[in-house]
């Protein structure tokens, strides 16, 4: 199963991340809008990502909610069936939640950069350090450091819960059962 290490913080000063994923990026911005839709799973998170009306994601990740940088596994299977994959998924399994944000994109190393703008909830950051065959996530925590010290995030605007978690907390918020 594929691995990275990541890490989520809030994002107080997007033009000044912004300026500098630019110059240390190999690639990019790339602008993706998407649709995460999250279904109930006991053993880990799932949700499709939406991507166009023929092109999504099912994603299955496990992560612990912690603020610092962590690891995550995952599986990702395309599809080019976006609608008839969520009228299943919804059926067997129910939604638990939604989330859209429009997401730009730098890659810098082995590092996905990613600046999203979450509706309802803001602007943040995230670092998805991928792990190469045999890399430790030592040496991974370690290049997701010093990217955060790069973009000057500080610990305390690091955050532990994923975007649909905060939103479900969001008092005009309502999650479907």
């Amino acid at each position: 199963m594929p691995a990275n290490v990541e890490i989520k913080a809030i994002l107080r000063n997007r033009p000044t991340v912004e300026a500098i994923a630019a110059r240390l990026s190999d690639s990019g911005p790339e602008i993706i809008h998407q649709h995460d839709i999250f279904f109930r799973c006991e053993t880990a998170r799932l949700k499709l990502r939406i991507l166009g009306p023929a092109r999504a994601e099912l994603i299955r990740y496990e992560r612990s909610d912690v603020a610092e940088v962590r690891s995550s596994r995952y599986s990702i299977a395309h599809t080019t069936d976006p609608q008839v994959l969520l009228d299943i998924l919804t059926q067997t399994l129910g939604q638990t939640g939604s989330v859209k944000k429009t997401r730009t994109l730098y890659l810098i190393g082995q590092t996905r950069v990613h600046l999203d703008q979450v509706d309802g909830l803001g602007d943040f950051t995230e670092l998805e350090v991928v792990l190469r065959p045999g890399q430790s996530e030592a040496d991974a925590k370690n290049i997701a450091a010093k990217l955060l010290s790069h973009f000057g995030i500080e610990h305390q605007h690091l955050i532990a819960e994923a975007y649909v978690d905060l939103l479900a907390r969001q008092p005009s918020h309502t999650t479907t059962p």
